[in-house]
């Protein structure tokens, strides 16, 4: 398909009011092809796209005024460049990608609808090996994994990490990546997903269903201590961290992707956390650096995490995948938080 061939129209789902998904998305059939490209910016049809928790979050919690709406939401995708605008990319590309938030916001175009722009940057190439819907489960959690190993926690081979939230899909990359990094890995999740973690390499496990996990650490420390914690669940509950001295050795830093209230009690939560976090030990704190991952865009990393997977080294995690008709469902889906991986959408249905 050449760009003179495009529709001049195409199936979008906009969020249109603030509210549940049910409430704010309404799906457009006759919403406005992207028109004009400024420099750096890609025209990519979308195959496939995942959803992630701040999706829904955004919908419900900011208001029309702040979030610019009518736009289109969503931000992991995979698909086929159309239109590379004189960028590194070429017509007919496989590729998957990334649109931020900031940038969702600003421009208004997200990854649930046929067409979408992107920045040239935020692309990387799609191995054949790798199926759009697969790629499309990638960026920002593979990206937040990567980062926070990598760049916050300064992982080593030989080294021990202790990882909250190991069944998040964040935390599911970040056992994968620790692994082939040489790291022993401790993993607290559900008891019920005892089994999957240990599968993609988790070498000890706690089941935070049936303990306090910081009490347990308390009483049972590991022998050296952690070398770092990664928290992948957003903290509702700052007592990990404000009571890691007992098991996070001295040196070693708490990552978090949060802190994420988990309920109307969050707020305090965070306050608490925030507070020991920043405080000196003689007022309250904690003799433990805590850091905020704040996940950048990487197309290099994105290209290595591509290339993990192509070598078996890290499998992307697919929870369920919905027709795009259905994506009321797959809010639902994720909505109700008991999911393994991410939650999908198919955009074209012909793609795996």
């Amino acid at each position: 398909m050449t760009t003179a061939e495009l529709p001049k129209t195409q199936n979008a789902w906009k969020v249109v009011r603030q509210g549940r998904p049910d409430k704010a998305l309404v799906l457009k059939k006759d919403e406005p092809m992207p028109t004009k490209l400024k420099p750096g910016e890609v025209l990519v049809k979308v195959q496939a796209a995942s959803l992630n928790p701040v999706g829904h979050k955004i919908m419900g919690l900011v208001p029309n005024f702040v979030a610019g709406r009518p736009l289109t939401p969503e931000h992991d995708f995979a698909g086929i460049v159309v239109d590379g605008n004189d960028t590194r990319w070429h017509r007919g590309e496989a590729v998957f990608g990334v649109i931020p938030l900031q940038l969702n916001l600003k421009s208004k175009y997200g990854a649930l609808s046929e067409y979408t722009v992107a920045p040239a940057d935020n692309l990387e190439t799609r191995p054949e090996k790798i199926s759009p819907v697969q790629a499309s489960g990638i960026p920002t959690v593979g990206l937040t994994a990567w980062q926070a190993l990598f760049e916050y926690l300064n992982i080593e081979e030989g080294q021990h990490i202790f990882i909250y939230g190991g069944g998040t899909s964040v935390g599911t990359y970040a056992i994968q990546l620790a692994k082939w990094k040489g790291v022993k890995v401790t993993v607290a999740a559900s008891g019920k997903k005892e089994d999957f973690v240990k599968g993609l390499g988790a070498d000890e496990f706690i089941d935070y269903t049936k303990q306090d996990v910081p009490t347990y650490l308390q009483k049972n420390p590991p022998a050296p201590k952690f070398h770092a914690i990664f928290d992948a669940y957003g903290l509702a509950d700052p007592s990990l961290y404000t009571k890691s001295e007992s098991y996070l050795a001295p040196g070693g830093i708490f990552a978090s992707v949060g802190p994420q209230p988990h309920g109307f009690s969050g707020a305090f939560h965070v306050g608490k956390l925030l507070w020991c976090s920043f405080m000196p030990a003689l007022l309250g704190g904690v003799r433990r650096r805590w850091s905020f991952v704040l996940c950048q865009i990487n197309h290099e990393q994105l290209a290595q995490l591509a290339d993990l997977i192509v070598q078996d080294k890290v499998k992307p995690i697919v929870d369920s995948v919905y027709a795009f008709e259905d994506a009321l469902q797959a809010y639902d889906k994720i909505m109700k938080g008991d999911i393994t991986g991410k939650v999908v959408v198919k955009v074209d249905p012909n793609v795996d």
